[in-house]
């Protein structure tokens, strides 16, 4: 008797680890920010502030076949930035950089002229967009592009630049040139943690 208690059990047990397991992987995580229809991510999954560290080198240009051609001189640049998701695709952005120890245009204080879009797939990878705007020490126009991981429960984001763009000409050493919009050959990676207040996100 006691022998097909302790199977009936296990079988139950059994049973509510799968129903456990395939909600986990297919079931709608409510309002968790994560989307439903089996999904771990979405938009939603970044609302709000996140601060943001940086670090990389500007190496050069890139041409249309991807090829680098260096700078004479490589660019270390360092960056903190603030960005507002609002869970719908767009940020809002400010930061302060240095590139080899020069404050980014200038400016030492916090440079709020910047926006973005941001998209965030049911994978937890995805992409953002910084743009420059009007107004600050850095030219408008200039276009940051990541290629992003959303992490640790939708509160950190890891990052690393994948295309950055100056609205201007430029031209490296061995003669290659850009007339204009020029790719530039970057080594950058940024880390994003959610701001908590008094432990609420």
């Amino acid at each position: 008797m006691k022998t097909r208690q302790l199977s009936i059990w296990s079988a139950i047990a059994v049973a509510l680890l799968s129903l456990s397991g395939a909600a986990q992987a297919g079931g709608d995580d409510g309002d968790r920010g994560r989307g439903g229809g089996g999904g771990l991510c979405s938009n939603a999954t970044l609302k709000g502030p996140f601060g943001f560290i940086g670090h990389g080198v500007i190496l050069g240009l890139l041409d249309s076949s991807n090829v680098l051609h260096p700078f004479a001189t490589q660019s270390i640049l360092d960056d903190v930035a603030l960005v507002t998701f609002d869970g719908n695709g767009k940020f809002t952005r400010t930061d302060f950089g240095s590139i080899n120890g020069v404050p980014k245009g200038g400016q030492i204080t916090f440079n709020p002229a910047q926006k973005g879009t941001y998209s965030v797939k049911s994978d937890c990878t995805g992409t953002m967009s910084i743009v420059y705007t009007a107004g600050g020490p850095v030219p408008a126009g200039v276009v940051t592009d990541l290629n992003i991981v959303v992490t640790s429960d939708g509160t950190q984001v890891e990052s690393v630049v994948y295309r950055a763009s100056i609205p201007s000409a430029a031209s490296a050493p061995d003669g290659y040139s850009c007339p204009m919009d020029c790719v530039q050959g970057v080594q950058e990676a940024f880390e994003g943690k959610k701001v908590l207040v008094y432990g609420f996100r």
